[in-house]
């Protein structure tokens, strides 16, 4: 099973879909000297099978021991120029790469003309689309044409070449600084979350203010803003400032609807950028815009002009189930929410192969809360025990640390105390390996520690005193965090008035709106 998740071969063969599969042997007929070739009875072999098994392809005949890894090298590179050829894969980026490559061909030839013909449309084009970095490698090869293809206007060609080449210089320079500091800020977020306190905080604006290039909007086209608002949206979302998270986020999705023709050229980004919006409404707890965004970003995405590949696919799926869990959470509807675990449930395990660990565990993360909500806390457990367990370096330190603590919680309320004081140690040791341990945290497993020592009538006292120590760090700028991971303070209201937890929320919500 192992190698079945980690034979890149393996994986891509599985994830043709019938055309592709159908152009391959196509592509590959062409030849009359491929029909009995080892590298495509290698591929009619893997097709078929369900696991990648290296000692079933050797013992089938198809290849000798020493000729295996060169042929499944052969077959990837195969497969990936059919792939190529298919219109679907085929994007604006792949047709101004293969105008280039044309003008290229024709330049060698010594057809100058011809080629600085190609090269002036295909640079229209790609500026058109943004480009920019396509745009500048057709104005490099424009100027080393123009110097061998002497003409009468070569004086202003020059100018106007040298010109064209600064301006786009200058705009990549700019667009690779923000999307470098947008990178390493999401790295840092992958890492460890939100700031958790003052050196943290003033890390991070250091860092931010130190890193941000002098702005002139108006010279800045799509993708320079787009990277600008990226750069921000993730400034904002580490120092918990959701209402700049929304502005940002806003003006990013905004500036897809500005230019339609965008949402076509760049899907991920304006996938992405619907995902941030959605996020912080949902940390700013404002129902009506979630459920306005969610609605029109469902309606784009499921339209016929909306591209469709494998990874598209699979980032709409993500996005889009991730905030339909959400918008539960807001009203504390649990009931409604545990429905449609299972079918989400369902479909993740289609797109496994497709996401990264910490994104499959923040949906257990999410199932877990739900269940917990709804008062199933041994379902809360499975899912929980599903992160505690993965090992992976890729999960997000907050992540496991928040699945920890809930995890002693839901053990208390499913009554599975004989080992809550091994849980207690174990997650204690993590908190502060982890350098997670905080305020919040430590007066729970504080609480949860002495619960054995509380006589039943005073457990309410007991609930309402935790509560009131826990209230104060509500609005503090670095504890507040762990209220985004788990609602303790509804929980234990809760636990007070004898009610669900759903109900709790549900009140909130009402009163504040």
């Amino acid at each position: 099973m192992t190698k079945e998740q980690k034979d890149n071969l393996f994986l891509l063969v599985k994830s043709l879909t019938k055309s592709e599969k159908r152009q391959f042997k196509l592509y590959v007929g062409r030849l009359d000297v491929n029909q009995n070739s080892k590298f495509l009875n290698l591929f009619n072999f893997l097709d078929k099978s369900k696991v990648y098994d290296e000692a079933a392809i050797l013992k089938r005949g198809i290849v000798k021991k020493q000729q295996l890894a060169n042929v499944k090298a052969h077959l990837y590179r195969q497969i990936l120029i059919s792939l190529k050829l298919n219109p679907s894969h085929q994007n604006i980026r792949s047709q101004i790469r293969e105008q280039l490559d044309f003008a290229s061909i024709l330049y060698h030839k010594g057809l100058y003309k011809q080629s600085l013909k190609i090269l002036d449309k295909s640079k229209d084009v790609a500026i058109q689309n943004e480009e920019k970095n396509l745009a500048y490698e057709i104005v490099e090869l424009e100027k080393i044409i123009e110097s061998q293809y002497i003409t009468r206007s070569i004086s202003s060609r020059a100018d106007e070449l040298t010109i064209q080449s600064k301006e786009l210089s200058s705009l990549n320079e700019f667009a690779s600084r923000l999307s470098n500091l947008s990178l390493q800020l999401y790295g840092i977020v992958l890492k460890s979350g939100y700031v958790k306190n003052e050196i943290e905080s003033k890390e991070i604006k250091d860092y931010f203010k130190d890193r941000l290039p002098k702005i002139n909007i108006q010279v800045l086209g799509f993708r320079e803003k787009l990277w600008l608002y990226n750069a921000y949206l993730w400034y904002s979302f580490l120092l918990q400032d959701f209402k700049n998270c929304y502005r940002y986020a806003l003006k990013w999705v905004n500036l897809f609807y500005e230019n339609p023709q965008m949402i076509t050229v760049n899907p991920v980004f304006f996938l992405k950028g619907n995902n941030y919006l959605l996020e912080a409404l949902f940390f700013i707890g404002n129902k009506e815009k979630f459920q306005d965004h969610l609605l029109k970003f469902q309606d784009v995405t499921s339209g016929k002009k909306f591209p469709s590949n494998e990874n598209v696919q699979a980032l709409t799926f993500l996005y889009f189930n991730l905030n339909s869990i959400n918008l539960y959470f807001i009203d504390g509807s649990f009931q409604d929410g545990v429905n449609i675990i299972p079918k989400i449930e369902d479909e993740l395990n289609t797109f496994k192969d497709r996401l990264d660990d910490n994104h499959v565990m923040i949906f257990y993360y999410k199932f877990a809360n739900m269940h917990f909500g709804y008062g199933n806390n041994k379902e809360c457990i499975y899912y929980l025990d599903k992160i505690i367990s993965n090992k992976s370096f890729l999960i997000r330190e907050d992540l496991q640390c928040f699945a920890r603590v809930l995890n002693l919680v839901a053990h208390y309320e499913a009554g599975l105390d004989y080992n809550i004081e091994a849980l207690l140690k174990s997650t204690y040791k993590f908190l502060i390996k982890t350098n997670d341990l905080y305020e919040v945290q430590k007066e729970m497993i504080k609480f949860l520690r002495g619960l054995q020592d509380i006589y039943p009538q005073d457990m309410k006292k007991a609930f309402e005193k935790l509560r009131d120590t826990l209230r104060k760090y509500e609005d503090h700028p670095y504890e507040r965090r762990a209220f985004l991971y788990l609602d303790i303070i509804s929980w234990l209201d809760s636990k007070i008035q004898n009610i669900p937890i759903g109900e709790v929320i549900r009140q909130k919500y009402h009163k504040n709106n």
